[in-house]
């Protein structure tokens, strides 16, 4: 492999991904609509605006709003959500850049192997501006970033996968492997041709601290992992790992059946 094009939220800072959640309940409840965290949580990965619409497609949440307005919510509800959300969000983002265990190293590694680093995300530009910048003085920066930003449209569309390959000079995209850890990640990797793996600890799917996975009983952790890698290989990972520090042995499995001529 020749690249490996990470998520940031969820995958390599924010372990658990908590940044944007609390800023999702809150707009939603501020229009008198409680969202739970799961529902918050179901589009994770995807451009926040493109987020918010999806949030008030939900059956439920959209039943809920036709019961309190009168009508179904619409694309000027949308625009007056994300503006709340966007300054909520900006307002907190420089706390939740910490890499997250093990993420530095496994950087490290890869580059020792001469494999270039490329990341893609749900956030917008002014967004990554301040995530970068904070992760940067704490020790990660990839080779490239691209956001929704500069490409017409967010995940689960390849587009930003195929701008990293531009901006890291790496072809084909069958030499390259996408890692996140939500639904959308996975069907932005398939969709751009890339090798795709899934992030359990750490991540949006699981969506549990680090606190919660080390002080929670082992039974009802591997329960949770189990519901978690489901619905990532549902969404089309080819592999799913409990940690980023695993990747390595990932790498080694997808290098093997390429070698042996199969493509994802």
């Amino acid at each position: 492999m020749k690249a490996v094009v990470f998520d940031w939220a969820g995958t390599m800072v924010d372990y658990g991904c908590f940044a944007p959640l609390a800023v999702f309940l809150q707009v939603f409840k501020k229009r008198g609509i409680e969202l739970t965290a799961a529902e918050a949580r179901e589009p994770m990965g995807m451009l926040k605006r493109d987020h918010i619409q999806a949030l008030c497609k939900m059956e439920r949440v959209a039943a809920l709003w036709q019961e309190r307005y009168g009508r179904l919510p619409n694309e000027a509800d949308v625009d007056e959500l994300y503006a709340d959300f966007e300054p909520m969000l900006m307002a907190t983002l420089h706390e939740y850049a910490t890499p997250v265990p093990g993420a530095i190293e496994l950087v490290g590694r890869l580059r020792e192997q001469g494999i270039k680093i490329g990341s893609t995300t749900g956030y917008t530009r002014e967004m990554m501006n301040v995530v970068a910048a904070s992760a940067k003085q704490q020790g990660y920066e990839p080779d490239a970033l691209v956001t929704p930003s500069e490409v017409p449209a967010g995940r689960p569309y390849p587009w930003m996968c195929y701008q990293n390959a531009i901006l890291l000079d790496v072809y084909p995209m069958n030499e390259m492997v996408k890692v996140g850890d939500t639904t959308s990640d996975m069907r932005e990797g398939r969709n751009a041709g890339m090798w795709t793996v899934g992030v359990l600890k750490g991540g949006s799917e699981l969506g549990l601290s680090l606190e919660e996975v080390t002080s929670m009983s082992q039974e009802e952790l591997d329960k949770r992992l189990a519901i978690a890698t489901e619905r990532l290989m549902a969404a089309g990972a080819h592999y799913v790992i409990e940690e980023i520090g695993c990747l390595d042995e990932v790498l080694k499995k997808i290098e093997m059946r390429h070698a042996e001529g199969e493509r994802p």
